[in-house]
């Protein structure tokens, strides 16, 4: 080459009128694209979430497509002009059963023994559990999250303070609250609702406290300080979003416990009354009958076990996708 050799127009290419392809593999993405990828590769949470889904869908609309209502007594007049009711049917499709008086009549799951539809009832037992479970979860997330974010961000004497209430409302056995709330409300919704409120928001709190003690000394937390940021501003600003994961993972695991629990709750007869009714209060209903009519019992007590165990197979899955293993990456 020339010493003084002078560049040329044509010298050059500009890498912008070549035909580039994106590497897929290495592309960036979100966090939550990447929790999202994990998640549905989890054959078992993927499964999980089908069986809530259906349940769910089951439960809203079930009951507004039946063709009675939950607290419907079913009954018919006889020749003589005498009311039958439809008291502890079997299970029956229309026109299966033609000695039956109901034969033109479909009950999926039988009647219960005061002649009420079981399919409507159980969908109905399942939205109503579903609905306090939500609720109670939700308010126990906001209040458990804020608890433990501001005594883990403060520390010192507001944290030992804050620890000692625990300690002291964990200590106390879940049925002396229950036993104590029952002599001052009244039975139902509202009971369940404030029990769950009262002893479900302690764990969330300790793993608010525990990912807010990780956090707080974190550099962008420092940072926000030192511009002059207020102390609540990084706790919900800041620190808050880092800690959803964990949050999450740990509502998807109080959402069966909650369940279960309003289940005990009707079970032993403080829940829901009737003629409302709930998964615990159609199972109690059953086991009276076990012995003699179990088709009253099965449909509940499937449809509780199911919600147990597609509400934990979700846990597990947002807990791998939110802490992904090195070898599942």
């Amino acid at each position: 080459m020339e010493k003084n050799y002078t560049p040329q127009a044509d010298d050059f290419e500009f890498i912008s009128d070549r035909n580039l392809e994106v590497d897929l593999n290495f592309s960036s993405q979100g966090y939550w694209k990447g929790v999202a990828v994990h998640f549905f590769r989890d054959k078992f949470a993927v499964t999980g979430l089908i069986i809530v889904s259906v349940i769910i869908l089951f439960a809203i609309f079930a009951p507004i497509v039946s063709s009675y209502t939950y607290e419907q007594i079913i009954s018919v007049i006889d020749s003589s002009g005498k009311e039958i009711i439809a008291k502890s049917l079997s299970p029956q499709i229309s026109g299966d059963m033609a000695q039956n008086l109901f034969s033109d009549k479909t009950f999926l799951f039988g009647t219960d023994d005061m002649g009420r539809d079981l399919w409507t009832r159980t969908w109905q037992g399942a939205r109503v559990s579903l609905l306090i479970a939500f609720v109670a979860i939700l308010i126990d997330m906001i209040i458990g999250t804020s608890y433990g974010l501001i005594s883990g961000f403060f520390g010192g004497l507001i944290d030992n303070i804050l620890q000692r209430f625990i300690e002291i409302a964990g200590s106390i056995p879940t049925l002396v609250i229950i036993s104590i709330l029952a002599i001052f409300m009244e039975k139902g919704i509202g009971l369940v609702i404030v029990s769950l409120l009262l002893t479900e928001w302690i764990g969330m709190s300790k793993i608010a406290r525990a990912e807010c003690l990780k956090l707080k000394e974190r550099e962008y937390v420092l940072a926000s300080r030192t511009l002059g940021a207020g102390s609540f501003h990084i706790i919900f600003k800041q620190i808050l979003p880092n800690t959803i994961g964990p949050i999450i993972t740990q509502v998807m695991f109080s959402i069966p416990v909650a369940i279960f629990t309003e289940a005990f709750l009707s079970f032993v007869g403080v829940g829901i009354v009737l003629p409302q009714c709930s998964l615990g209060s159609l199972i109690e209903a059953g086991f009276g009958n076990i012995t003699i009519l179990p088709y009253q019992i099965l449909p509940p007590i499937s449809v509780l076990a199911l919600l147990m165990l597609g509400f934990n197979l979700i846990g597990d899955g947002f807990r791998e996708a939110l802490a992904p293993k090195l070898e599942d990456m």
